[in-house]
């Protein structure tokens, strides 16, 4: 996104492709794996940058899941390793559903080099979900993967992931490059009218509200806040300044003082804008849960 804060996880991501280059790649008894919270960073974010990971969320009670899932290990198995199938029961995997934020099963992401590809919910026929796959192997191939299973990792450093263009997305980033901050928010609240689970437009709209504030932030406001501490909106301005600047823990600790000064309901504001820094770190970063700690604890 043109503008856009760089929140992304550069370091996790090479860090977790090193230990793709050591690991032995994939073999034809794994083109159909079980996944859950303790093997999730090497079955799935690891292994992505060998061969691309199909994330399959479902549940023993979902009967759209017992209609997409053998479709899905169909291909996996008719792959031959060019994409690796991981099967998540979200019911006893809950906080995997929730760091991905599922809302309905079954679903489907894709991840390549670490980074997620949105996918689709429910039970495609087969036909659609071919399409589908075809399109994340092409990305994968653009993104320097050979999904095959005695493939050489990849080097440390990950490449750019190039997913199929999708026009609702380039209309939205061209509204914020005109700088109509309005108009992009409602191109990107379509696609969550759509898709209630896309996770770009999430974390898209969340960025448009930071950049439409920070380009209305003055020069002078971290000077401002501290010389004037107990103005909550002067803290919540200087905060954004801080995250723009990649100072994350300057812009936590600001707002974590200030929650702690506040009482009742004055707190809400200021915990909202926490909230929403969390969600554009990402649950992984680890300066996201320990600051998350200390607002439960500044709260409770």
């Amino acid at each position: 996104m043109a503008g856009a804060v760089d929140l992304a996880a550069v370091k996790a991501r090479s860090e977790a492709a090193a230990r793709a280059a050591s690991a032995p790649p994939p073999s034809g008894e794994t083109f159909v794996i079980d996944v859950d919270e303790a093997n999730f960073q090497s079955s799935v974010l690891d292994r992505s940058f060998q061969v691309p990971v199909l994330l399959d969320l479902w549940a023993d009670w979902c009967e759209p899941c017992k209609q997409l899932s053998p479709i899905l290990e169909k291909l996996a198995d008719e792959s031959g390793g060019r994409f690796i199938l991981a099967k998540i029961d979200v019911e006893a995997n809950p906080r995997i559903s929730q760091m991905l934020q599922v809302q309905s099963i079954p679903t489907v992401f894709a991840v390549i080099g670490g980074q997620l590809v949105p996918g689709f919910q429910g039970a495609l026929p087969e036909a659609k979900v071919r399409e589908f796959i075809a399109a994340l192997l092409e990305a994968a191939q653009q993104a320097g993967l050979s999904g095959t299973p005695g493939a050489e990792a990849q080097p440390a450093e990950p490449q750019p992931v190039a997913v199929p263009e999708d026009e609702r997305f380039t209309a939205a980033e061209q509204a914020l490059e005109d700088g109509d901050f309005d108009l992009a928010t409602e191109r990107y609240l379509a696609i969550l009218s759509a898709e209630p689970a896309n996770l770009d437009a999430q974390l898209a709209i969340r960025q448009v509200a930071l950049l439409r504030r920070l380009s209305a932030l003055a020069p002078d406001a971290v000077a401002r806040a501290t010389a004037h501490p107990d103005d909550v909106e002067l803290q919540l301005a200087a905060a954004d300044g801080e995250l723009a600047a990649n100072h994350i823990e300057a812009a936590f600790g600001r707002l974590l003082r200030v929650v702690k000064r506040l009482r009742g309901d004055e707190r809400m504001p200021v915990r909202d804008r926490l909230v929403e820094y969390f969600e554009l770190l990402g649950p992984d970063d680890p300066r996201v849960a320990s600051a998350r700690r200390e607002l439960a604890n500044a709260l409770f």
